[in-house]
């Protein structure tokens, strides 16, 4: 399975966020949203992406104040993304090496969509669960009649 169809099956919003904006800002949005990451864009580029991690790591720990603080201040600026035809065992080793849990997705420079990790272990559990069933078919004889 390729990143494309991942992204089919969808909901095509894609969240973001301006790195001008505060850190709570950012936080009250993934709350309303139920994600775990925005992507920072400015201009219409992706220039970073801040994540619960960042959150937990350069506001919480440091003792910072997510209210005072901006976005590009504490985001991540090197973005690991992805591309429709990249394979979902690639993006979950993309993902397992970097310590990620988020790949944006672009095509000619353009974002057009954002995969978790979620979405990528799920994909590949319902793919091994269609060959097991296969397998499982053909060992016992079990063919299927289109009629």
């Amino acid at each position: 399975m390729f990143v494309e169809n991942l992204l089919a099956d969808k909901d095509d919003q894609i969240w973001s966020i301006t790195p001008d904006a505060t850190v709570y800002e950012a936080l009250v949005q993934m709350d309303r949203k139920n994600i775990g990451a925005l992507l920072v864009i400015q201009g219409g580029e992706l220039i970073g992406i801040l994540s619960e991690r960042d959150y937990a790591r350069k506001i919480i720990i440091k003792g910072k104040s997510s209210r005072e603080t901006l976005v590009k201040e504490v985001m991540t600026t090197e973005v690991c993304y992805v591309g429709r035809k990249t394979r979902m065992e690639e993006c979950l080793a993309i993902m397992s090496d970097k310590r990620i849990r988020h790949l944006p997705v672009m095509e000619d420079d353009q974002l057009i969509g954002l995969v978790s990790i979620g979405d990528v272990v799920k994909s590949i559990i319902n793919e091994q669960e269609i060959v097991i069933d296969h397998l499982y078919n053909y060992i016992h004889g079990v063919y299927y009649s289109p009629h």
